[in-house]
């Protein structure tokens, strides 16, 4: 597995795991996210991620675009120094649409092996340098890229979820 998804799985259940149904589903304030919620969220990018590797995947070529220099910015603000703003607001694809509190771990776990093993045939198909899919802000990445900026978006939700608990 992906160094990044592995430590990323790891740390979403040793924050996250023990939590019963009815805390996952507590909201922190009017108009937050539940914890279940917040990984429904990123389940959702997960799964994003795999339709978006599965087109350059079906065509057989990778298909991701040369990146500005807005996008190497902001790629090397996320990617190398680790920095996730705050604030931004999640693209309608991502937002929760309300899977149940009892069913989110098998979700996220489900997620996060399609993730690695569509990662993992982009990376055999095309190799380790190419930008096989874009995102959306970060722009054309290779999969050890996406791996990073799923552990990055990981851990600014992992806090948000620690900020909860406590």
């Amino acid at each position: 597995m992906n160094v990044y998804l592995q430590r990323l799985q790891k740390k979403l259940e040793s924050c996250a795991g023990d939590l019963t149904v009815g805390q996952l589903a507590r909201r922190p304030a009017e108009g937050k996210w539940s914890v279940a919620e917040i990984l429904e969220h990123l389940n959702l990018t997960y799964i994003g991620t795999v339709k978006n590797l599965a087109r350059s995947l079906k065509a057989g070529r990778a298909l991701g675009g040369s990146p500005t220099i807005k996008q190497r910015v902001v790629n090397t603000l996320v990617l190398d120094f680790g920095y996730f703003p705050s604030g931004r607001e999640s693209p309608e694809s991502a937002k929760p649409k309300g899977v149940a509190s009892e069913n989110i771990f098998a979700e996220i776990k489900n997620g996060i092996a399609a993730l690695d093993d569509a990662m993992e045939k982009c990376e055999t198909q095309f190799g380790s340098r190419a930008f096989v899919a874009d995102h959306p802000v970060l722009g054309p990445m290779t999969m050890q890229q996406w791996g990073k900026f799923h552990w990055v978006h990981g851990k600014h939700h992992v806090r948000q979820i620690e900020r909860i608990r406590d």
